[in-house]
């Protein structure tokens, strides 16, 4: 569940993302009052190895204009802007249809967990409708998205092909 500033801040810089051809994976405002810290994930899904150092550096410049014109955080904060990393956050359902066959771990809200339990690792299995479906130890969780706190891939490194995967099956 997102704060409001946060909410915010996503429904200005989406647009502009997309206008500078990026993802605008997510937004998290982190850190203490008196040293906030505000960080905006980035993508490039149509280039393999996603944003350069170059790319982000262009949009932080974008990001900056925007955030100074929106003034989200009271007072000084640290603006970081980086690519997601290999594990990538998921906050639309969008994300989750893509990554269907990954593996990822998945919050949702206390008040709505399955059974006693709020947190879920397993194979994104698909999405139907509002509910996101989560391989877990042979079985099938529907979860609803709304109800859903945090989820991100589970990023591995295959060391024996020198290379990051995020943990799918090659």
């Amino acid at each position: 569940m997102r704060s409001g500033k946060t909410q915010a801040i996503i429904e200005a810089l989406e647009p502009l993302a997309v206008e500078n051809s990026f993802e605008l994976v997510d937004v998290e405002l982190v850190g203490s009052a008196r040293n906030p810290l505000l960080r905006v994930l980035l993508d490039r899904p149509h280039v393999p190895d996603g944003p350069s150092l170059d790319d982000i550096a262009s949009a932080s410049s974008w990001i900056n204009s925007c955030l100074d014109a929106l003034d989200p955080v009271k007072g000084a904060y640290t603006l970081e802007v980086s690519s997601p990393g290999i594990d990538r956050p998921l906050r639309t359902l969008e994300h989750f249809k893509r990554f269907v066959g990954e593996r990822a771990h998945v919050a949702t809200a206390p008040q709505t967990a399955h059974g006693g339990r709020a947190k879920w690792t397993g194979l994104l299995a698909g999405v139907e409708g509002t509910e996101v479906l989560l391989e877990v130890d042979g079985a099938v969780a529907r979860l609803e998205f709304s109800q859903i706190r945090k989820a991100n891939l589970l990023g591995a490194i295959d060391f024996t092909k020198g290379s990051n995967t995020s943990g799918k099956e090659s």
